[in-house]
């Protein structure tokens, strides 16, 4: 636990609130209008208020939580289709147990399972592969869903299908990707997002350099930061000294983790079966 409780101890915790509430002092910010900083990522956000940073900030900075929860987006449509699906006969649905709860028009995947449907939770796309080799008579179906950070299990996953001829074996694809959603909100004439926390497992796909556009087209500084506090603090004070030099760049804050390339042999893989298809509605945007 040690390199846990590292980042997360109480009394470097609060020197680094005190460097922060000293260089906010320096912002033109002010209460009224703060410093308004999104922390794109659903892991981001939980860590905020499991710890209580928001609580910490000085008045003149604002974490603005952002789209970054793969299953809360979900629209209403795809959990109705999914349910569709599932409900047809001779078909095994795969989903994660995440995925259940999610209300559709017609209900919920659980509810479904409820009524009849052959509803499973795997915990990875194998898990649906060997469920399609165990069950050969029937249809199985994986519902693929997350940004990058799951992208590449589901890529390596349907490389193995095609390479064992796994011929019932199906997906249903919700994948999204970040760096679309990011331009689309930095696009919207009334956002007032002065600054980015970047997450650290989608960061560790994709690298940092991918993010370079939204310093240079854009003019936001944008910070790949961990999940500790300790994480987000520093992050938090990156992005004020940024600011504070009035400088627009791409930093690493997450560099034990995250290599400025990323996983090349992951983008290969999401490069060999995915490709971008258009625009998605996401539900709670737009």
């Amino acid at each position: 636990m040690r390199y846990v409780d590292e980042y997360r101890a109480p009394e470097q915790v609060m020197q680094l609130v005190a460097h922060l509430q000293q260089r906010a002092r320096l912002l033109p910010h002010t209460a009224a209008r703060p410093l308004r900083i999104m922390e794109v990522c659903g892991g981001h956000t939980h860590a905020i208020f499991k710890f209580g940073l928001d609580q910490l900030l000085p008045e003149n900075i604002e974490f603005i939580h952002g789209p970054g929860c793969p299953v809360c987006v979900l629209p209403m449509g795809r959990i109705d289709a999914c349910i569709e699906i599932a409900s047809r006969p001779g078909v095994i649905f795969c989903t994660f147990g995440d995925a259940m709860r999610v209300p559709g028009k017609n209900g919920s995947l659980l509810q479904a399972k409820s009524r009849g449907a052959d509803v499973r939770i795997v915990y990875s796309p194998m898990d649906a592969l060997r469920l399609a080799q165990q069950n050969p008579q029937r249809e199985v179906v994986f519902f693929g869903l997350g940004f990058e950070t799951t992208m590449p299990a589901t890529a390596l996953t349907l490389r193995q299908a095609r390479e064992r001829n796994v011929d019932n074996f199906y997906f249903f694809c919700q994948h999204i990707t970040l760096l679309p959603t990011l331009r689309s909100l930095l696009d919207q004439p009334d956002n007032s997002i002065d600054a980015f926390l970047a997450p650290g497992h989608v960061s560790m796909v994709i690298g940092t350099e991918a993010y370079g556009f939204i310093a240079s087209d854009y003019h936001r500084p944008l910070v790949v930061a961990g999940f500790e506090p300790l994480d987000l603090l520093q992050g938090a004070v990156m992005l004020v000294e940024q600011t504070i030099a009035q400088r627009s760049d791409v930093e690493n804050q997450y560099r034990r983790v995250v290599p400025d390339a990323g996983n090349p042999l992951a983008q290969a893989a999401m490069a060999d079966v995915f490709r971008l298809d258009g625009d998605s509605e996401w539900r709670g945007l737009g």
